[in-house]
């Protein structure tokens, strides 16, 4: 399950380290271009709100199988599409059925112990997370060597394994709802009115997301333009991040002992600590910029995941047999905040360069503290 969630999400972030070889391929604008991941994340945005509250609608086995060969489908025709509109269409729809991965990790938490869903749920969110990280690393290489329609490619056919593995290994869940399409949406906002601790863990992490897809989105397009990097060396720093995604068992492990909230204050801060190294770039030796970057990805990235690993466990235990709905809440929000971030981050980083980008992650870090300071 935690590889599931790991291929999976990792379609939503095999663009960014390439986008400074796309442009160029399409005949596209860097602000255009900009526009790729900020599609792909908006487009997961929508189908955690519209398709994962199926999870508890449906058997979830069977949801996952049918958007793993839609998934498949939709990364073919990325690799295929010829100019810039037609590779914005395949992102959005990478975007809607990446969301198999929401539908993994509640199953995990459906499939756990009350008393270990918090280390559960970290195991599998590790699994999700290196795919995020990882998954830059890889579409840098790979568009080095064999150029980015081979990455879309390649995603394709490891999407399709995987849901062989899935189809083999999971169980067939009963749903827990006899709701209505419709009424299950409807009911999303009755939870959401009914839960002021979701509400303010939602808007916690998607404020902090603003920052960490802000740093991401834009990496690729500072490296090229400020040091002639290409897209493996983009795709490098995905290495010091996965550094980060350690965080989410022992964050799960936390959380089941000290509780989700205190966990989450404590990640918030970390975060911030990170982001805000990024503010002394403009300090320092072009030498020593380089590590700057590297040393912050590690630490707010540990910060960013153990943040969402704490979020989780605490509304996954609100209304257990919603989990679905829950979890379709609060990663909504959180890739709103991700579709923000690449969007404003892409203008920061045209109007004000890297010191703009690296003040927006800062203050939005800090906006996220003040939501959760209790």
């Amino acid at each position: 399950m935690a590889a599931g969630a790991g291929f999976s999400v990792a379609s939503l972030y095999y663009s960014q380290p390439m986008l400074g070889v796309i442009g160029p391929a399409l005949g596209a604008a860097p602000a255009a271009t900009g526009l790729v991941p900020t599609l792909t994340q908006l487009g997961y945005a929508l189908g955690i709100a519209l398709l994962a509250p199926l999870g508890d609608r449906l058997d979830r086995r069977a949801l996952i199988l049918v958007k793993a060969v839609i998934l498949a489908a939709a990364l073919g025709l990325a690799a295929v599409a010829g100019s810039l509109p037609g590779l914005l269409l395949a992102s959005l729809l990478v975007g809607l059925t990446a969301t198999l991965a929401q539908d993994v990790v509640p199953a995990a938490a459906a499939l756990a112990r009350p008393d270990e869903r918090g280390a559960v749920v970290g195991k599998v969110m590790t699994g999700l997370l290196l795919g995020i990280l990882l998954s830059r690393v890889a579409s840098g290489v790979v568009a080095e060597l064999l150029g980015w329609r081979a990455m879309f490619g390649i995603a394709a056919g490891s999407v399709l394994l995987m849901a062989v593995a899935l189809a083999r290994a999971l169980p067939r869940f009963t749903p827990t709802t006899t709701l209505g399409y419709p009424a299950l949406l409807g009911s999303l906002l009755s939870l959401w009115r009914q839960q002021p601790a979701l509400r303010r863990a939602v808007l916690a992490q998607g404020l902090l997301a603003i920052g960490f897809s802000a740093f991401w989105s834009t990496l690729a397009l500072m490296l090229h333009s400020r040091f002639q990097l290409g897209s493996a060396a983009a795709g490098a720093f995905g290495i010091a991040g996965a550094a980060g995604a350690l965080a989410a068992p022992l964050a799960g492990r936390w959380a089941d002992r000290l509780g989700s909230p205190a966990v989450a204050r404590i990640a918030i801060t970390v975060a911030l600590a990170g982001f805000a190294l990024l503010l002394l770039d403009g300090a320092l030796p072009p030498v020593a910029v380089l590590p700057l970057l590297a040393v912050s990805a590690v630490v707010f990235d540990f910060g960013f995941q153990s943040a969402l690993v704490a979020h989780q466990t605490q509304v996954y235990g609100l209304v257990p047999e919603a989990r679905s709905r829950l979890n379709a809440l609060l990663f909504t929000g959180m890739f709103l905040g991700m579709a923000a971030g690449g969007a404003l981050g892409s203008l920061a980083l045209a109007r004000w360069g890297w010191s703009g980008v690296a003040g927006l992650a800062t203050l939005s870090a800090l906006a996220s503290l003040v939501v959760r300071r209790r």
